[in-house]
Order: structure tokens, then sequence, then C-alpha cells
């Protein structure tokens, strides 16, 4: 996966840097007690997924020909054992 450029698009950090503040501002009001700042918070981390989500349909995201292909994703070669 080194050299993967997977999420270094403007969609992608978009989405990453409105859902983060998201969670800044859904966590500071979290430690002030205030259930409805918490809330919007949360509103404004779905709204990072939205944007994203618009951007990349709008084209700023990565290529759909370009995405690497995983053969056998997850899955892992039994070790050898020697006898």
């Amino acid at each position: 996966m080194a050299g993967s450029s997977h999420g270094h698009t403007p969609a992608a950090w978009t989405g990453v840097i409105i859902a983060f503040i998201g969670f800044c501002v859904a966590g500071a009001f979290m430690v002030m007690a205030s259930p409805a700042g918490f809330w919007a918070g949360m509103a404004i981390v779905v709204l990072g997924g939205v944007v994203g989500g618009i951007m990349r349909a709008m084209g700023m995201g990565m290529p759909k020909e370009t995405h690497p292909v995983h053969q056998g994703a997850g899955q892992r070669e039994p070790a050898s054992v020697e006898g």
C-alpha cells in the first residue's frame, strides 16, 4: 500500500477537516455538559460526510478507475512451518 494516493483528494480532506471540527465542538460541549451543543457538533460531523460525498460526486475525489485492486484483501498467507 506504500505510495497509494487513497484519500489524498480535495473531497477527502474537506470532509475530514469538517468532521474533525465537529468532533472538537461536540467534545467541548460534552465537557461543558451542554447536550444541545454536543448534538450540534455531531451534526457538523455528519455534515462533513455529506460535503465530502457531494464533492466526490462533483469530480473532486479519486476517479473510480484509479482505485487500486486488492486481491485477497484481509487474508493472510499461512505461515510456513519448518519441520
